[in-house]
């Protein structure tokens, strides 16, 4: 049986559990679901309600349910952004791809003063933006940068083999 006190992500309560929370945007998410509904749901609404004369051919209400499908897996991608911290590394889900990174792999995280969301420089010299991290959430946002760099300081070093 599942204790109810621990989320079903596996993490506890406390100090531990915050300091790997999931990376989650809050207004990509909020975004993305309002869109969802305006394009979408409108777009399959007006398809298969339409019955002018270009409207009731069956060719065009199946474009718009085919435009609401794309309009769907976008936005559902979109809001799916996130970034997973572990004691491991780095799981890191953006628009169209998915990485996973060891934290020594991680050499620095940036949040320039123009950038959308977080960048990470990698010890290969490439770079990834985390999309979980976004500056339009505002102090928010920032905080989230802070505690991203937090945990690479902490679990980012290499241990010394001497």
């Amino acid at each position: 049986m599942r204790d109810p006190r621990v989320p079903r992500d596996g993490v506890g309560a406390g100090p531990a559990a915050d300091r790997f929370r999931t990376f989650r945007p809050l207004w990509g998410q909020v975004s993305a679901w309002f869109v969802w509904v305006v394009a979408a749901v409108g777009s399959v609404v007006v398809g298969l309600a339409a019955n002018g004369p270009l409207g009731a051919a069956a060719v065009n209400k199946a474009s718009f349910v085919a435009f609401a499908l794309a309009v769907t897996w976008l936005l559902w991608r979109l809001g799916g952004v996130h970034a997973v911290p572990s004691p491991e590394g780095l799981r890191v889900r953006n628009l169209i791809r998915s990485r996973t990174l060891a934290w020594p792999e991680v050499v620095e995280v940036r949040m320039g003063p123009n950038d959308p969301w977080v960048r990470l420089d990698l010890a290969d010299g490439g770079t990834i933006a985390v999309m979980g991290i976004q500056r339009a959430d505002g102090e928010r946002g920032m905080a989230e940068a802070r505690r991203l760099r937090a945990l690479v300081v902490s679990l980012g070093e290499a241990p010394d083999r001497t």
